[in-house]
């Protein structure tokens, strides 16, 4: 297939986070991209879990300083990077102290989800997005894995498509078999607004964002969806279908099949070298 620019947006990534489905997919797929020629790029939240000290991370100082307007309020954006050396892959990590320092990830110290969660994947969404134009680097395909980049396809359909970092760019959604207990409140929509993104956009969802709200939301503007894992809750692969958005099933060797599938999103160029 054609070479690619391949951006891949990860809620979590191993060896940061503790092992799971999502956390090895986050290191193993754009390393088995990345050996396959293709240029990638990788961003994560920085959870407060990670150990800076033994990951190696560092402030890149010229990326860091923009301050993004969530509800109101400036929320100042640090941008952190460490590499993989066993994978050989570079890792940016999105970093600000109201919504990840001296946090934990999804739930806090009594379990209970967090109720500004869909306010710290907004930040998120945007401060990838940001970061990649300050990089002026062009992805062919954004790679959205986990709850936290679900607002990124809507923002790359809206808010950036007359970006020229992003007016071509394919966007792809896998689906995890996960889950968030609590709902965003009733100003998830308001929060989400940014240039095009309006919350109108939005009238057919629940006025309190659910989980099931946001997965088809990430859906609805993704170009392809990925089933990641063996089991997924069939109203979202069924959603996917009925907005006639292509689906690849899971794939025990994933590698070759996730190539295919995004070469199937550039219908005029499959075969190109």
């Amino acid at each position: 297939m054609a070479k690619k620019k391949i951006l891949f947006i990860n809620q979590e990534i191993s060896p940061y986070v503790p092992d799971n489905n999502l956390s090895l997919m986050g290191k193993d797929l754009p390393q088995a991209m990345q050996e396959r020629n293709h240029e990638i790029r990788t961003f994560m939240p920085k959870w407060s879990i990670i150990n800076e000290r033994r990951g190696q991370l560092h402030e890149v100082i010229r990326l860091s300083g923009m301050n993004l307007i969530i509800d109101d309020t400036d929320h100042p954006l640090i941008i952190k990077v460490a590499s993989i050396q066993s994978a050989r892959i570079q890792v940016y990590f999105i970093d600000n102290d109201d919504y990840f320092g001296k946090r934990l990830m999804q739930k806090d110290e009594v379990g209970e989800d967090y109720i500004d969660n869909g306010e710290r994947a907004i930040f998120f969404a945007r401060g990838v997005l940001e970061t990649v134009k300050k990089l002026r680097w062009v992805p062919d395909i954004i790679h959205c894995q986990g709850w936290m980049s679900a607002v990124v396809p809507l923002y790359i359909k809206t808010a950036y498509h007359d970006e020229p970092s992003f007016a071509e760019t394919k966007v792809v959604t896998s689906l995890y078999n996960q889950n968030l207990d609590r709902g965003f409140g009733d100003h998830f929509k308001k929060c989400l607004e940014f240039r095009e993104a309006r919350a109108d956009l939005l009238k057919d969802y629940n006025d309190i964002f659910n989980f099931s709200d946001l997965t088809k939301l990430a859906i609805e503007y993704s170009d392809g969806i990925i089933q990641a894992d063996k089991t997924i809750d069939n109203q979202f692969i069924n959603f996917a279908k009925e907005k006639n958005i292509p689906v690849l099933g899971y794939q025990e060797d994933f590698a070759d099949a996730y190539e295919s599938f995004y070469d199937q999103l550039f219908p005029e160029k499959a075969g190109e070298e």
